[in-house]
Order: structure tokens, then sequence, then C-alpha cells
């Protein structure tokens, strides 16, 4: 089958195909939504594909587009989720006006030099009347570095307020190697910013489906840089956390992590801290940064399809209709949703919304690293909110 897509109002292209050679899925994009007019491409694709044949795929069928693209743990296209494919996201020249960089080592992020490519950016798209409103941030960042929380801390405050949202990279829970592609290039260990000024209006977003219970765990041992806990209240991590969700420890799965979160209260608010795996010697692995003497509260789900619905209608209120969502979905919502029967729903609603974009291993929301959690930016139509 050959590629599919969705001309939106807004002048944007989405286009997305399951062809399983990398230069035969973009040759499909590309014959499909031409190139003529676009002037960035923001991508996201299944590790099925050689990165480096994608980008090759790209450079031939595109030349001359800006790209930015990144692998994912599942690829949501304006029709449904994807096995295995690649979406594209291709924005207009007009109406449009979009610069990006590429963040290398973030393991050893330079604050001071990010800082410096973030303004660099800025200067670029100048200070245009009302840009401050119709202005947003993406970023793709390698879902395998842990350095997410330096990242975005970083890039936000350089932003002088931009929005910021954004996804990590996967690759099918595999946890073995994510890939991004920038401009011609494959890197990992890496991020990538784009910055977007639009004649449409924007709003981003975040939503997520759980809420606390009394049930409390404090970090009494952890690799706060290998995101590894140890100990929980002085016991074996595994062991601690299986017996409050009532589960054996040796059974624990990322289904029984997606189904039983920890959440942390920042503010007030809580935010969610999702175990990315068991590890053999009773300690658990995190998606995010976890310290020692960390209070974690044991949640549980609400529905997700209602909390989700009731968040993308806010968007269609307040912009007077949405056109185009470019989201960032937790890969452990999915799976979420697999046990609660409610992924079909949610596809659907993502379907109505025109939803496009990835399942992650982290999300980003202006200087928050999160997960469990949807981020994203809202498109509207010209003249509205």
């Amino acid at each position: 089958m050959g590629a599919r897509s969705v001309a939106h109002r807004c002048g944007v292209r989405t286009a997305w195909v399951e062809l399983a050679d990398a230069d035969s899925a973009v040759a499909a994009i590309a014959a499909d939504i031409g190139g003529e007019d676009v002037g960035q491409i923001v991508a996201f694709f299944s590790p099925v594909y050689r990165s480096e044949e994608l980008n090759a795929a790209f450079s031939t069928h595109f030349p001359g587009v800006a790209v930015a693209a990144c692998s994912s743990a599942g690829e949501i296209s304006p029709m449904s989720g994807l096995d295995r494919g690649l979406v594209v996201i291709a924005f207009p020249r007009e109406g449009f006006r979009v610069v990006s960089a590429l963040l290398p080592d973030v393991a050893d992020l330079d604050v001071e030099k990010t800082a410096k490519i973030v303004r660099d950016l800025r200067r670029r798209l100048g200070s245009g009347a009302g840009a401050g409103e119709r202005r947003f941030a993406l970023s793709l960042i390698d879902g395998l570095t842990n350095a997410e929380e330096r990242v975005v801390s970083a890039i936000d405050q350089a932003l002088a307020g931009i929005p910021l949202v954004g996804g990590s990279a996967g690759d099918d829970l595999s946890f073995d190697k994510t890939s991004l592609i920038h401009d011609g290039k494959v890197h990992t260990r890496a991020a990538i910013l784009l910055i977007f000024e639009t004649d449409f209006p924007v709003r981003i977003f975040k939503t997520d489906n759980f809420e606390p219970t009394d049930v409390r765990f404090v970090v009494t041992d952890t690799d706060c840089d290998g995101r590894t806990v140890r100990e929980l209240n002085a016991e074996p991590a595994a062991i601690e956390y299986a017996m409050a969700v009532g589960l054996d420890p040796a059974n624990l799965s990322p289904m029984s992590f997606a189904s039983h979160p920890l959440v942390v209260r920042v503010g007030g608010e809580y935010f969610c801290r999702s175990i990315r795996r068991l590890n053999s010697d009773g300690s658990l692995s995190f998606f995010c940064a976890i310290d020692r003497g960390l209070v974690l509260t044991l949640a549980r789900p609400k529905d997700v399809f209602e909390v989700t619905r009731a968040e993308l209608a806010r968007l269609e209120a307040e912009l007077g209709g949405v056109d185009l969502v470019i989201g960032f979905d937790c890969v452990l919502r999915r799976l979420d949703a697999e046990i609660r029967q409610k992924r079909r729903a949610i596809s659907d609603l993502y379907k109505q919304y025109g939803v496009v974009g990835f399942e992650t291993y982290g999300e980003q929301y202006r200087s928050m690293h999160l997960n469990q959690t949807f981020t994203g930016v809202a498109i509207g139509f010209a003249g509205t909110a």
C-alpha cells in the first residue's frame, strides 16, 4: 500500500506509510504530497527502518528541505496508530517560519553553549508583531541518554517564554538504541530543537490520567545518574513496590508499571515518574531522574479516554476549532489503554482531532520532563483565538 495523507487547512500536509523499505516509504510520501512548497519536515519512524537509509531517502526525495526526525516506540497518524511505519509532517513555507538546531552530546550538556544556540535561533526568527502568541518550540531528545531534565531546563530558560513541548525518542521498548535525523545527518546522544512562528493560533497542552493514593514510598537508595532505585522505604525496591500493588515481584512488567504509576508532588501538582524496567538485582529503572529522599506516591489511573477527550475538547473551544494536533504520547499510556480496552476509542478520538505524532520514552512540557503524559501543540484556524 502506498502513502496516505491529509491536507490541513493551515497548509500543513501529514502523510504516513507502512512500507518496509526506507527509500520506498519516503518516495511514496514524496509522490503523494510533493515537496515544492515544503519548508520543514518533522518525521517519526519505527526502528525497523535503518536511520542511515531513511536519511539518504529524505535527501533524495526531498532535496533542499530541512528535516528533523526521530525513532519512536509507536507512530501516530491522523487516521490511526501504525504498527511499523513512517509519519511525516510537512510544514509549508507560507504561514510557518521554522528554525532548528542540533544539541550534541546531551549527556554532557554544556548549559551555556545550549543557551547560546537557543538565543541564536530566536534572533533568526526576529521579533515580529504578535509573535509571542504564535510561537512554539518542539524538542526531540535521545530517550536513552538519561539527560532530558538538564536539556529541557536549559532550553526552556533560554526560550524566554516561548512554550516548549516534545518527546523522547524510542525504539519499540527495546531500550537498545534510538536515532535522530537532522538536516542530512544521523545522530545519537543528541537532541533537536525547533522553534516555529506561524500565522495560525496555537496552544500547547499536557494531560495525564492518574490520581494519587495514600500509599507512599521514600527513595532510600538510588543511582540518580542511572535513574535506578535500589531501595524504597529501606526495602528492595521491586519487592516493596510489588507488595504495594499486590503482585509477585517476578511478574513485574511494562504492563504492571503502566497500570500502577508512581507520581511526585511538585508545587502542589502531581507528575508521573514511570518505571522503565525491573532489573535482575531487584532494583527498578525509571524514565526520569530519581533522587535519594524523594517521596513517591502510588497513583491509580483515571479513564484515559475521558481525560483525553476533555482536554482536546477544551483546546477546540479555546481555539475556535482544532485543525491539527502534534502529540507526544507516552508509550505507557498506550499499554495502559490496551489493558483497559480503550485503545480503539483513543485511536478514534485522535482521528477526530487530527492528532499526529509518536509514542515516547518521556514527554517535555515547558521546563518539565514527564512520564505517562500526553503533551503537544494544537494548531487552530486563521483569524481565531
